[in-house]
C-alpha cells in the first residue's frame, strides 16, 4: 500500500484519538484502549513499510500519549464531577474560543443598535417591551419604585418560573445552532436589543442607576450564560458547514456533543442568576448599594475568569497554547 493511500484510510481514528487526548474528553477507557492496540498495529505497519516517513514519529508519539491516558482516565474516574467543570468544559472553550468571542461581539453590536434606536425614535421603546410594560414601568418610576414589577409574587415562586423560563431561553439557543447556527443569531439579536433597549428607556426616565444597581444583580450571569449559549449555537452550526477532514455526519456528533458540554457549564450560572432574582433584586431598594455593587463585580468577575480567562490557564497546561 502507497504511504498515501495508508493515511488517507487510517487518518480519522488518528484523528480521533488525538482529540480525545488533546482536549481531555472523557470516553471509556475501554474504547481507548481499543484504539490504542489499533495505532501499535498501525506504528507496526509503518515502521516496516515507511521507516523513514514522518507518520512513524507522529504514531510513536500517539501512542506514548494514548498509553498514559488509558490509565490517567480510570484514577481520574472518581472525580468525574471536578474534571468535567475544571479541565474538560475549559478546553472545550479554549478550542472553540473564537465562537465565544463572535457571540460577544454579535451581542454588543445588537446592544449598540438598539441604543441608538431608543434615542433615535421615541417609540422604539413601546414596540419592544410592550405598551403595558412601559405605562406600567413609567408609574412605577414615578412612585419612587423603579423595578417594583419584581416584587410581584412569591420569593419561591419567581425563583422557580424564572429558572425555568432562562433555562428554556438558554435551550433554544442552543438547540437552534440546528440551523447551522442561524436560530442562535437571532435570538442574540432580539436580547441584545432588548437589554440595550431596557437600559435606554430608564436612561431617559431618570432611573438608570437603579435599573443598573437592580437589573444587574441577576443579569450579570443571566446576559453572560445566554451569550455563551448562543457561541453553543454557532459550535453546531460551525460543524455542520465546516466539517473540515472529518464526515459531515461525525463533525455534526462532535460537534452537537462538545457544544452540549459547554452548555451544561451554563446552567449553575442560570441557577444562581435566578436565585438572585427571586430573592434579592426585588429587594435591591432596601439593599446598601455597596453590597449591590459587590454582588455584580463578584458576578461579572467569577463568569468572565471561568469562561474567558481560565480556559487559557488549562490550556497552558495540557501544553496547548
Amino acid at each position: 500500500m502507497r504511504e498515501i493511500a495508508f493515511i488517507k484510510q487510517n487518518k480519522e481514528k488518528w484523528l480521533e484519538l488525538e482529540e480525545v487526548i488533546s482536549n481531555n474528553i472523557q470516553k471509556n477507557p475501554d474504547e481507548i484502549a481499543d484504539l490504542h492496540i489499533k495505532i501499535m498495529n498501525d506504528l507496526s505497519y509503518a515502521q516496516s513499510f515507511y521507516p523513514k516517513s514522518n507518520v512513524v514519529p507522529y504514531l510513536n508519539k500517539l501512542a506514548k500519549k494514548s498509553y498514559s491516558k488509558i490509565y490517567h482516565t480510570k484514577k481520574q474516574s472518581k472525580n468525574l464531577f471536578f474534571e468535567f467543570f475544571l479541565t474538560k468544559v475549559p478546553l472545550l472553550l479554549y478550542k472553540y474560543r473564537k465562537y465565544m468571542y463572535i457571540s460577544f461581539i454579535f451581542f454588543f453590536l445588537c446592544f449598540f443598535i438598539g441604543i441608538i434606536s431608543t434615542f433615535n425614535d421615541e417609540n422604539f421603546a413601546r414596540q419592544i417591551l410592550g405598551n403595558r410594560y412601559v405605562d406600567q414601568t413609567i408609574e412605577n418610576i414615578e412612585s419612587g419604585d423603579a423595578l417594583a414589577v419584581y416584587k410581584s409574587g412569591s420569593n419561591w415562586g419567581s425563583f422557580i418560573g424564572i429558572f425555568n423560563n432562562n433555562l428554556r431561553v438558554g435551550l433554544n439557543m442552543f438547540l437552534s445552532g440546528l440551523f447551522v447556527g442561524i436560530g442562535s443569531g437571532y435570538y442574540i439579536i432580539v436580547n441584545g436589543i432588548m437589554v440595550a433597549v431596557f437600559q435606554a428607556f430608564f436612561y431617559q426616565n431618570n432611573s438608570l442607576f437603579d435599573s443598573l444597581k437592580g437589573i444587574w444583580i441577576h443579569g450579570t450571569y443571566e446576559i453572560f450564560a445566554m451569550i455563551i449559549e448562543a457561541g453553543c449555537g454557532y459550535i453546531i452550526g460551525a460543524s455542520i458547514l465546516f466539517p473540515g477532514a472529518l464526515k459531515r455526519w461525525e463533525s455534526f456528533k462532535k460537534g452537537l456533543r462538545e457544544a452540549f458540554f459547554i452548555f451544561l457549564s451554563t446552567i449553575p450560572f442560570t441557577f444562581i442568576a435566578a436565585f438572585l432574582e427571586g430573592y434579592v433584586t426585588r429587594f435591591y431598594n432596601q439593599v446598601p448599594t455597596i453590597v449591590c455593587l459587590f454582588i455584580i463585580l463578584f458576578c461579572l468577575f467569577t463568569i468572565t475568569y471561568y469562561y474567558l480567562i481560565y480556559p487559557y490557564k488549562v490550556a497552558a497546561k495540557h501544553q496547548l497554547t
